[in-house]
């Protein structure tokens, strides 16, 4: 009985400490802060939920996050400053559906490779466009391991990727009530495994009068 009230106090707590941040970031980000990638790459982010402009997608760096060659269900694409830039400092995981079916036609609609470079030079200037991303920054305790598996992925297919690399996340959104719920859950808990710490059918005895 005490090794639950004591587990029920702790994951309470860690539900207090992950509300407090789910929560803070929901108030700090009303909505998306528009910055341009130079300011992003020079200064940071000064907040997680960002529309940056200024930018250029390179589709020819672009890798799967799927697990599977053959099926597109999300991308990791490099988002840089100048079209020739070849050290990636921002990633962008996007589930695009024209740039999915983009590199699908490119990497697997073709039998032979003199049609496939036929059509990477159709769409040059696609591969390497102008691009604006509206996405969170992943970061935080519930981002962080995602953050992890996507960085062992760039690096493991040999991106020239920076220490420091910046990823977003577009089109995600600050989780609205999660933050919220979290709290409301993890102060009912503390309350509750506290007071089960109190002997049971214990009651205050009335004061004795001479």
């Amino acid at each position: 009985m005490v090794r639950f009230r004591v587990t029920l106090i702790v994951v309470s707590l860690v539900l207090l400490f992950l509300g407090y941040q789910d929560a803070g970031q929901t108030l700090r980000n009303p909505e998306p802060l528009s910055i341009e990638l130079s300011t992003l790459l020079r200064e940071g982010a000064p907040r997680e939920w960002l529309h940056v402009t200024g930018g250029y997608q390179n589709l020819d760096a672009a890798i799967s996050t799927s697990g599977q060659a053959e099926r597109f269900t999300a991308l990791l694409i490099p988002l840089v400053t100048d079209p020739d830039e070849n050290l990636f400092q921002v990633l962008v995981e996007t589930r695009d559906p024209g740039l999915l079916d983009l590199l699908y036609r490119y990497h697997f609609g073709f039998d032979n490779v003199f049609a496939q470079e036929r059509f990477r030079e159709e769409q040059s200037q696609a591969f390497r466009a102008p691009r604006e991303v509206t996405g969170m920054v992943v970061t935080g305790t519930i981002a962080e391991s995602n953050r992890s598996k996507l960085l062992e992925l760039a690096q493991a297919t040999g991106l020239n990727v920076a220490e420091n690399v910046i990823f977003i996340s577009e089109g995600k959104t600050p989780a609205q009530y999660r933050g919220f719920f979290f709290l409301a859950m993890g102060l009912a808990g503390l309350v509750k495994g506290i007071l089960m710490f109190r002997a049971p059918g214990t009651k205050p005895q009335a004061p004795r009068h001479p």
